[in-house]
């Protein structure tokens, strides 16, 4: 059953887009970059064993090589405390393994409190030593997020702050006491390069990050693309293949209302099976129709309501109920859009998909703003498995995978195909019970839809 409700019906409030009309104005199909966070146990582990031997090593030299006085028990603590923190490290985390941005920042905040103690025994911002303040903030720069930066930057920033004021005499015979002028001026120094380095290095390994991912993303849209191509060659080999045994089916069919008595119930059964015959030559013939070959017909451009209706046509269970919904909230004039096979497919393969599961009904929403178009189309029925949400849009991954024909390929061709266009595809579930996939797609100033 085929029925499209208004704007002045609305929509349910598990179907409706976000709350807020800020949330809807802000709709972008983009993906958003991760940062990319933690670090390897093994690598921090590895870099806080060399500052504590390099921490050592200082303080032996300084104090039995060049003679000079140090609170030598107080410095040893210090260091005895990094590598103490770091055998827990080492040992209550598994040596391959990454550590949670949160856990890498907390320990690289540790290492600054134990440098900041060992300067502050050793002459404060007088000590040659105290640009190692800038490692810690560094790493964090170059490899965690940047609020975790952020947070170091500044607790460093108090750190050299407190250095500039208290801390022990500078270990140097006969003493030295430095001009006010020149501490500010290390002070001047120091928060100069902490904020410079922070900013710096971050900037550099974030531009580094997005190059990866898209990368990443290149080389899987890639991959795509080529598992597409191999299935449409076996689309074309299936359509030549089955092309014969169904042309048989279909004059066998055709034969039989004559065997059979006027009124006999088994009419009605002959005539769906002609019926579904008829429609299996012309998807056949769909398969095998070249995309680029179907420019220059009429209507090519059309209203976004018509092209959803056309795109769930024949593709709903006769027995299942079809709701088009138009978001009364949508802003501005309805998008029209080419008549592509990206789309009419790729909607329809999941307004399929969603029948298939519904118990009774598929309602598909529409919603636009001058800026973006969205397309939901959600279910009744029992939705995604938990364990596949993430996972959805692979080929060969269905929960009937293998039975009854199923290949698990629905919604991968489908959001392959959509990819294509410029759309991007999401999954959820909803409440109480029912599937929900969204398609975003931009609307560019001149007024087109998707990439093409």
């Amino acid at each position: 059953m085929f029925r499209l409700k208004g704007r002045d019906e609305g929509m349910k409030a598990d179907l409706t887009h976000p709350s807020s009309r800020a949330e809807r104005d802000n709709i972008r199909p983009a993906v958003k970059t991760k940062r990319a966070g933690g670090i390897n146990v093994r690598t921090m582990a590895l870099i806080r064993w060399i500052a504590v031997a390099g921490q050592l090593t200082a303080l032996g030299i300084v104090e039995f090589v060049l003679e000079y006085p140090l609170p030598l028990l107080e410095c040893i603590a210090c260091v005895a405390a990094l590598a103490l923190s770091n055998l827990l490290l080492s040992g209550g985390s598994q040596w391959r393994s990454r550590l949670p941005n949160y856990h890498a920042a907390r320990l690289l905040a540790f290492d600054l409190a134990e440098i900041g103690a060992l300067l502050y025994f050793t002459g404060g911002l007088a000590n040659p030593f105290s640009p190692l303040i800038l490692v810690p903030v560094t790493v964090s720069a170059a490899i965690l997020s940047r609020g975790a930066t952020i947070m170091l930057t500044i607790f460093a920033l108090f750190g050299i702050s407190v250095l500039a004021v208290f801390h022990y005499p500078l270990p140097w015979s006969g003493g030295l006491d430095l001009p006010i002028v020149y501490l500010l001026a290390l002070w001047t120094a120091l928060a100069v390069s902490l904020v410079f380095m922070a900013a710096f290095v971050w900037s550099v390994a974030d531009e580094s990050r997005r190059r990866e991912q898209a990368l990443a993303e290149t080389e899987a849209a890639l991959g795509r693309e080529q598992r597409l191509s191999a299935l449409g060659g076996l689309a074309a080999a299936a359509a030549h293949e089955l092309g014969t045994p169904l042309n048989t089916i279909s004059l066998i069919a055709k034969d039989l209302p004559g065997d059979l008595p006027p009124d006999d119930p088994m009419q009605q059964d002959v005539a769906d099976l002609i019926e579904q015959v008829d429609r299996c030559r012309d998807i056949l013939q769909a398969l095998s129709r070249r995309p680029e070959t179907e420019g220059g017909q009429p209507y090519e451009i059309m209203p976004l309501t018509d092209l959803a209706a056309e795109s769930a046509k024949n593709h709903i269970d006769p027995e299942k109920q079809f709701y088009l919904v138009v978001d009364e909230a949508s802003d501005g004039p309805e998008p029209l859009l080419a008549r592509s096979p990206e789309l009419l497919h790729g909607i329809g393969n999941l307004v399929q998909n969603a029948s298939q599961y519904a118990r009774r009904k598929v309602e598909m929403s529409l919603f636009w703003t001058e800026q973006a178009l969205t397309i939901t189309i959600a279910d009744d029925g029992p939705g995604f498995p938990h364990g596949l949400l993430d996972s959805l849009g692979e080929p060969y991954l269905s929960t009937r995978s293998g039975k009854a024909g199923h290949l698990g390929l629905g919604i991968f061709i489908a959001q392959t195909l959509l990819d294509r266009v410029g759309a991007r595809v999401t999954y959820s579930n909803r409440k109480p019970t029912g599937a929900m996939v969204q398609i975003l797609m931009p609307v560019r100033s001149d007024g087109a839809v998707g990439n093409g």
